[in-house]
Order: structure tokens, then C-alpha cells, then sequence
């Protein structure tokens, strides 16, 4: 099978991509939206053209809030940034940056900074709890596995995945933050959680072939190399985890091109996500068995 025979540059080339989105994520950051900082945000819409970005901050100031931020998110809108504001104190900056323009507020949203803790540290023992879960279910589906991969083994790798699965749509986000000013916000957390599941899916669907054909082995007494089972395990699921990948990906280009504003970040990291999770699932996770394999033979 093709994926086996080079499965080290399926290696490198992750070690590559694995690198450069940590980079990303180290040199430039992740910026936290309001739902765990607490804060408010204001979207407006400018009717008659959107005034210079400079003169909306100059506008902004005037209102004793402390730092404002002001972030544009088309040609005629923009996101203003600020501590948790008093009703008082968001009439006053609607005002402000409105006194020499027309504008359209689409939105208000205020988070204060208890309730925005209390919502990290939540979503944080989210993605543990999904992870724990995840494996915890590998373990009891493969306990009946023992050669030539123990079943804490095939844990072990889904473990490796799924950390794949997350580093790489957030490398993205943190690229994509950069250059549009994008935060991490409850949506971004969302579609961190659906891509855990969704990647498992494929990952989990091969590896059960795999178990099925070292089960038919030992009932047939057939001698198999373990990379044959594998390799041929991958070649009887690809063109599914393909089409149904396709599938995903279609509506999700959908989405982030006709879809609504509030969600395009968030079609987008789930695009970048599942694109990264059908690879993993099919060149990543079941090749990473033939050297843990040859590893435990030796051991």
C-alpha cells in the first residue's frame, strides 16, 4: 500500500506542518475574545461609508472607558473593544463615534470578567472530559487486542491525533487572527469539540478494520504481515472517509462564503479541522501502528 510504503514522508511532512503551527501559535498568539475575558463589544454598520479606522479611535477615546479597540470587519463596518461597559457608558460611545457619521448598531454584547473566567476554565475541562472520553472508549474497544499492538496502544496514537487535530486548525486561527483581528470566542471552542469527534470517527473506523482482519487471521490461521493488515485496512476505508469528508467540506466552503459573519470564523476553522482530520485519520494514524508494531515485536 502506497500510504505504508512512504508513510515517513507522511511523517515528515506532518513534523513540518506540525512546526510551523506551533510557530504560529507561539509568535503570534492567540487573542481571547470577551466570552473569557469579560468585556464588551460593539458592531456597527456605517450607511454612508466607513469614516478612517483613525478617526473612529479618536472618536472612541473621547469617551473615559480606558483602551478601545477598534476592528474592522468589512468596508463599511466595524467592531469596537472595550471593558464591560455601563448602559450609560454604551449609549455615551454609540454616540461618539456616530457624531460625524451615520451608523446602524447590529450588536451589543457584554460578558463581565467572572463570567468570562468561569467560561474558560469550563470549556478548558470540556476538551479534557471529550479527550478522556475518547479514550476511555479505545481502550474498551480494543481491550481484546494484544498483538502486535496492545490495545493501550492503538489509545496512545488516537492521543497523538487528536493533539494533531487541534494544534493544526489552531495554528490556522492564529495566522487568520493576525491578519483580520479574529478572537478566540465560544464558537472557536465549539468547533474544537465537534472536530475531536469528527476526527476520532475516521481514525476509529480503520483501526476497527484493522482489529477485524487480525481477528479473521487468527480464526483462519493466516500469516500477515501486520503492515499488509494495515495498508489493507486503509485501502478498504479511504474512498469512505474521502466521499464523507467531501461532503463536509463542501458545506462548509457554503458556509464561510455565503454564510453570516458571526459564523465564517467559525466554518472556516472547522474546514481547516476536517481537512487536517481526514488526513491524519487516513496517512497518519494507522501507518504510526506499523512502528509501534515492529517496536513491541522487538521489545
Amino acid at each position: 500500500m502506497f500510504v505504508i510504503t512512504h508513510r515517513k514522508f507522511f511523517f515528515w511532512l506532518t513534523g513540518i506542518v506540525l512546526v510551523a503551527a506551533i510557530g504560529a501559535i507561539i509568535g503570534l498568539g492567540l487573542p481571547i475574545g470577551i466570552d473569557f475575558t469579560g468585556g464588551s463589544l460593539i458592531e456597527l454598520q456605517y450607511t454612508n461609508g466607513r469614516p478612517a479606522l483613525s478617526v473612529i479611535q479618536e472618536e472612541a477615546a473621547k469617551v473615559p472607558v480606558g483602551a478601545v479597540l477598534v476592528i474592522p470587519t468589512n468596508a463599511n463596518q466595524v467592531t469596537i473593544r472595550t471593558r464591560t461597559l455601563t448602559p450609560a457608558e454604551h449609549t455615551a460611545m454609540v454616540q461618539a463615534v456616530s457624531e460625524n457619521a451615520s451608523t446602524t448598531e447590529l450588536a451589543f454584547t457584554s460578558v463581565g470578567p467572572a463570567l468570562g473566567s468561569q467560561f474558560a476554565h469550563k470549556a478548558l475541562w470540556a476538551l479534557i472530559a471529550v479527550v478522556l472520553a475518547i479514550v476511555a472508549y479505545i481502550a474498551f474497544a480494543f481491550r481484546k487486542v494484544s498483538k502486535p499492538v496492545p490495545s493501550w496502544g492503538y489509545g496512545l496514537t488516537v492521543i497523538a491525533i487528536l493533539a494533531h487535530d487541534l494544534i493544526i486548525p489552531t495554528g490556522f486561527f492564529a495566522i487568520f487572527a493576525h491578519f483580520t483581528g479574529a478572537e478566540v470566542d465560544s464558537l472557536f471552542v465549539t468547533a474544537l469539540l465537534a472536530l475531536l469527534g469528527y476526527s476520532v470517527n475516521d481514525t476509529i473506523i480503520i483501526f476497527d478494520r484493522v482489529r477485524e482482519h487480525l481477528r479473521n487471521n487468527d480464526k483462519d490461521h493466516t500469516q500477515e504481515e501486520f503492515a499488509e493488515t494495515v495498508g489493507k485496512s486503509i485501502r478498504e476505508t479511504m474512498t469512505r472517509s474521502i466521499n464523507t469528508s467531501l461532503t463536509v467540506i463542501l458545506a462548509l466552503i457554503a458556509l464561510a462564503v455565503l454564510g453570516a459573519q458571526a459564523t465564517r470564523t467559525f466554518a472556516l476553522v472547522l474546514l481547516v479541522g476536517v481537512v487536517a482530520g481526514t488526513y491524519s485519520s487516513v496517512l497518519l494514524a494507522a501507518p504510526l501502528l506499523v512502528p509501534l508494531s515492529r517496536y513491541f515485536i522487538k521489545k
